[in-house]
């Protein structure tokens, strides 16, 4: 890469820094005694998940264990980027420095993000102004999305616009929220490249395995693209030595870049599936990781924007005497089918598509075969319409920010009584809450909660229904001690929340012992301890082998 298109490439990271960082800014200026950010503008629920993962990792965990539910976990390796990223924590002031890691760790992201996608763009855009419309277009962009919107519904045929929830299918929202999304996007694209650098270069097989072997530890999912796409790169080019009698079909030297690139990350999604298939919290968890995708008439909204260009470059490229180009037509191709997979977390499996969809289309309007001035200025109404959906998702960070409302920010006063749990001796208690409390609970605290966290929470949905039952009822009845004792509770949080389900002081049983009043939250301890009741049958029942294996291997 030149030092233009480097400094280029810090420009526009710098960029987009600055702007996708303005809001958390924003919400920061806006806390006051009354009201505390958790961090998260977009996506709060999975936000707090991440900050509590690297809570744990700051409070010495090397291991996964979800904080999001009572049930045994013998701890696996998984999102080891949070756990690493939460050990540069430590003292006081634990959660702000957690969201303050968060960020800065999101920031670098994007600058390799906008590096690693500028540098696969290059390998097939010779001209610097397509390779940085690609660029900008696979960063920033996003589909026709914004048509729902400004038709003034914020739903079509049930469901959101791809743009405002699906970072897989863009890459702004990413930039917005969780950092080892863009990560991920980043050691995908290095990996691709070096797999095509690998007919030039002795080592770059090995350089791409060992990218992708980082890309599944930071995000597994993610390496169904990366198959997807060198898969379909092999066959068509196989297909057109058949087709030209270019000798042999298969030859191994052809073959071999792919076998190297994807051995040590296969053999990584192996032992993921394998503590898939013996772990019962993992294969809870992967039964409620649901990611179906919508109706196919979104991703026409969503890719429609670029693929009057980009289908007649991939179909050139099928032509093409660079077999690179190949790849992005394969690629492009197997898109529906990923869309579509016979699995529960079909959403996941297009990650990248939109960055190889943007530079085909910049091939193709390249190729139009008019007066160059008048495809760049076609170019840029194109990239211009694909930045509005960037532009509404920008806005409604700023109006979260704005608003000081939950969940993107929560009350003082239960911030004061998530920090009292935090401050107990011990290991990490076991506290019963709203689904709500219990999602936020756990980024403010080390605790564990018995609801919060909708793939998290072991059995779910047998479970909210019953806690809900518990606060109904103010923790009276026969049901209700025997959820506390079932789930070793060592508290009963109560606040707005949990009154809302019905909760009334009042009717309180002697059983639970107010030991924290304070701001309109009360916490009570429970007695007699049940702590010689976790991990009994009836808690391992809800993670029975029927659970399934349906949703592969990580959110």
């Amino acid at each position: 890469m030149s030092r233009a298109a480097l400094l280029w490439c810090l420009a526009l990271g710098a960029v987009l820094a600055l702007v996708t960082t303005l809001p958390f800014l924003y919400a920061f200026e806006r806390q006051g005694a009354d009201m505390r950010f958790t961090g998260s503008l977009l996506a709060v629920e999975d936000g707090n998940s991440y900050i509590a993962k690297m809570r744990a990792g700051a409070e010495g965990e090397w291991l996964f264990r979800s904080p999001f539910t009572a049930v045994p976990q013998a701890g696996m390796p998984a999102f080891l980027f949070y756990i690493l990223l939460g050990k540069l924590a430590q003292g006081p002031g634990m959660h702000v420095q957690l969201v303050a890691l968060l960020h800065a760790a999101r920031v670098l992201a994007i600058f390799l993000v906008v590096w690693a996608t500028y540098r696969f763009a290059a390998r097939f855009l010779a001209e610097e102004r397509w390779r940085r419309w690609a660029t900008i277009v696979s960063v920033a962009g996003g589909g026709l999305g914004w048509l729902v919107i400004a038709a003034g519904r914020t739903e079509l045929l049930g469901t959101q616009p791809l743009e405002l929830y699906s970072p897989e299918t863009f890459g702004f929202l990413a930039l917005l929220t969780f950092p080892h999304l863009l990560l991920a996007r980043a050691l995908l694209l290095l990996g691709l490249d070096a797999y095509l650098e690998a007919g030039r270069e002795s080592h770059a097989a090995s350089r791409a395995s060992v990218w992708l072997a980082l890309l599944v530890l930071t995000q597994p999912l993610s390496l169904a693209a990366a198959v997807a796409a060198i898969g379909m790169h092999q066959l068509l080019g196989i297909a057109r030595r058949v087709t030209r009698r270019e000798g042999r079909p298969v030859e191994w030297g052809r073959v071999r870049p792919a076998l190297v690139a994807l051995a040590l990350p296969a053999a990584l999604a192996a032992g993921y599936t394998l503590i898939l298939r013996t772990d019962p919290f993992v294969r809870s968890w992967a039964s409620q990781n649901i990611l179906i995708s919508p109706h196919p008439i979104h991703y026409a909204l969503a890719y429609g924007i670029l693929l009057p260009a980009a289908m007649p470059a991939a179909w050139r490229a099928l032509a093409d005497p660079l077999p690179d180009r190949l790849l992005l037509a394969g690629w492009a191709a197997v898109l529906p089918l990923l869309a579509y997979a016979p699995t529960v977390i079909q959403r996941r499996l297009p990650e990248g598509g939109w960055v190889a969809l943007a530079i085909l289309a910049a091939l193709g309007l390249s190729q139009l075969g008019v007066a160059p001035q008048r495809s760049w200025r076609l170019a840029l109404g194109v990239a211009g319409a694909s930045l509005i959906s960037s532009a509404l998702l920008l806005a409604g960070s700023f109006l979260a920010a704005t608003s000081g409302a939950s969940p993107a920010y929560r009350s003082a006063g239960e911030v004061a009584a998530f920090e009292w749990l935090d401050a107990q001796p011990g290991d990490p208690s076991v506290v019963l809450t709203a689904y709500a409390t219990g999602n936020a609970l756990p980024a403010w605290a080390n605790a564990r909660v018995v609801i919060g966290h909708g793939p998290e929470s072991a059995g779910l949905a047998t479970l909210r229904p019953r806690v809900e039952a518990f606060f109904r009822g103010s923790g009276a009845g026969a049901g209700a001690a025997g959820l506390l004792s079932e789930y070793g509770v060592d508290y009963v949080f109560t606040g707005p929340a949990e009154r809302a389900l019905g909760f009334d002081e009042s009717r309180v049983p002697e059983t639970l012992v107010p030991v924290y009043t304070q701001g309109g939250y009360t916490i009570y301890g429970v007695g007699p301890s049940p702590s010689a009741a976790r991990g009994t049958q009836s808690t391992l029942a809800i993670l029975s082998p029927a659970a399934g294996l349906r949703a592969g291997w990580l959110r």
